[in-house]
């Protein structure tokens, strides 16, 4: 995978393809940390740098939701004073790809408005390419999906890794190539059929894989069977968050961890049920192991309740990637990955 320190960008137009697929309903502003905003501020050094590199003109990039068609509610033009706010530079949307917008940072307007940005097709990213001389991918949120500013674009351009994506690879390179033992993983949430691979893949390298959420009920409806290091969560009654006595034993098993990796919430905190993800998030934080987090929702979750950063908190590496993160921890290879090559 080819690094931004690879690459020439003095004097470049340079087309970086952010992860904008944030919450921007929920934002609140507090001493300038931004509520749901994580993905946003990666950004920042990335962005920091090409200024400092003396790139001519910064063009950001990016999809909010998953919109059939153009439509004001999913704009990226909403993000425009937020990335202000957080790169501390003017920022220029641009609605339209074909009209050059003058400026040094361009905001585009969401690419999924356009048709061949979710087929991939090579005809869309030639147009991209025209506004660029070159690419950084700066989205490890999206490096699972086949799209056209993901894999199609790199290929036509000089590219690299955005700072904070390199470092999101390294770290789960690590967890999946050499943890610190005890390693613990936490696997949460729903969609069996995308978490299932994970667990069992992450079963052969972590000391104890401890599964909650919503994973549990499905598990015992297919009969899937693990090897004795999975400890799959019993339930409360209404089967909306972990038992008692499973928050008892996960808190356990973490409390000697030396790496814990977690993804997906262990209840359904956005009806209220949260006890289980409280109870073991402030375990996870209070033993004396290295601390990788991801996953969007278990993202939300802490960021609402103070526990991504200190004093009340605090993750060693908080990942942007959702599905990503899963497939890579899955031992897949991500296609956006490997046109970085």
């Amino acid at each position: 995978m080819k690094l931004l320190s690879d690459v020439d960008v003095s004097g470049k137009r340079v087309f970086v393809r952010a992860d904008l697929d944030v919450p921007v309903k929920e934002f609140t502003v507090k001493s300038s940390q931004y509520s749901g905003a994580t993905r946003l501020t990666n950004l920042k050094n990335t962005i920091d740098y090409l200024y400092k590199q003396g790139a001519s003109k910064i063009i950001i990039a990016g999809h909010i939701d998953r919109p059939e068609k153009p439509d004001p509610e999913y704009s990226t033009k909403q993000l425009r004073f937020i990335l202000e706010q957080i790169l501390l530079r003017s920022v220029y949307f641009a609605q339209n790809l074909e009209k050059q917008v003058a400026g040094y940072l361009v905001l585009l307007e969401n690419l999924r408005f356009f048709q061949g940005e979710s087929t991939n097709d090579t005809a869309f990213a030639v147009k991209l390419s025209s506004l660029a001389d070159i690419y950084v991918n700066e989205a490890f949120g999206n490096c699972h999906r086949n799209h056209a500013s993901m894999v199609a674009l790199p290929h036509l351009l000089p590219h690299a890794a955005g700072l904070h994506l390199a470092k999101e690879v390294d770290e789960l390179s690590k967890i999946l190539k050499g943890p610190q033992k005890p390693f613990v993983a936490i696997v949460g949430g729903a969609k069996i059929e995308t978490k299932l691979p994970l667990v069992e893949h992450l079963a052969k390298i972590a000391d104890f894989v401890l599964v909650g959420g919503e994973l549990p009920v499905e598990i015992g409806k297919k009969g899937v069977k693990f090897t004795q290091n999975v400890l799959v969560a019993s339930l409360t009654a209404d089967a909306k968050d972990i038992s008692d006595e499973s928050i008892y034993q996960f808190k356990e098993k973490i409390a000697s961890a030396r790496t814990v990796v977690w993804n997906g919430p262990l209840g359904l905190f956005e009806e209220g049920y949260d006890k289980g993800s409280k109870a073991i998030a402030r375990a996870v934080i209070d033993s004396p192991a290295y601390e990788v987090v991801g996953g969007g929702e278990t993202v939300e979750f802490l960021a609402k309740n103070n526990l991504l950063s200190p004093p009340s908190g605090g993750f060693a590496f908080v990942s942007s990637g959702g599905g990503a993160m899963l497939e890579f921890l899955s031992g897949k290879t991500l296609p956006a990955l490997k046109a970085l090559e």
